[in-house]
């Protein structure tokens, strides 16, 4: 005999957190919020939203079967955030997970989340493990063909449309259409500074310009001053300026 769940009960509940560290360490940390920011300023404006963290439920009336990305992509949903992701009620699965892996969750990760992922039709997994504890390469992705992950050999995400790359304890991301890095936190500001010292620079310069040109104008005008004085000197004497040879 089997026992009918009621998926459509209001009582049953689908936590936001566990008490569980968000990362192992600080590198680890770095590596998911700068992902996270990275992705949610490239992907602004698009009907999409990134979320790091934050558990994914998949399965309607069971609160127990759940899994927590560290940053996954999710697709043809409102932008924005939330406390947590049902599939069932977004009608989404990610379309990109990305996992800081490290020697303690190799397991987990190359195994369990893997066939979950797959299961799930995750169309990208992307493994990054910035200590280089087990992963050599330090980032190893597999995309979906048919119903099974194949390695990605191109170093790209193709539904994000960027190439991924290892840049020390981070990920790099560049634009496939133009090659454009899109630049994390840290380099934003120091663009920003940068751009407020040219418009600094600019401002001087164009000041320097505007008193040159002040310089000038108060010469031409002591220049012609001095020309009527000597000219009304000159018609004083009974000379006529204006036949001088």
């Amino acid at each position: 005999m089997t026992t009918a769940i009621d998926l459509s009960n209001p009582n049953i509940e689908y936590p936001s957190a566990d008490g569980e560290p968000v990362a192992e360490t600080y590198v680890h940390l770095y590596a998911i919020l700068t992902t996270l920011e990275v992705l949610k300023q490239y992907l602004t404006g698009r009907k999409a939203t990134v979320l790091a963290n934050q558990f994914l439920y998949y399965a309607q009336g069971f609160p127990r079967l759940r899994v927590a990305p560290d940053v996954m992509v999710i697709f043809d949903v409102e932008p924005g955030g939330r406390d947590n992701y049902k599939v069932w009620e977004e009608g989404q699965v990610p379309k990109v997970i990305f996992e800081m892996t490290s020697k303690g969750t190799e397991n987990q990760d190359q195994e369990y989340k893997k066939t979950l992922y797959e299961q799930l039709g995750v169309f990208e997994y992307w493994l990054f493990d910035p200590k280089g504890e087990w992963i050599p390469e330090k980032l190893r992705g597999y995309r979906l063909q048919g119903e099974t992950y194949q390695l990605i050999t191109d170093g790209q995400s193709q539904p994000l449309g960027l190439f991924v790359k290892v840049e020390g304890d981070l990920l790099g991301f560049y634009r496939i259409d133009t090659g454009e890095k899109l630049l994390i936190p840290t380099e934003l500001a120091e663009q920003l500074q940068q751009e407020r010292q040219r418009a600094e620079m600019e401002r001087q310069r164009a000041e320097m310009e505007r008193q040159r040109a002040e310089m000038e104008r108060q010469r031409a005008e002591m220049e012609r001053q001095r020309a009527d004085q000597l000219a009304a000197y000159l018609r004083e004497q009974g000379i006529d300026p204006d036949n001088l040879p």
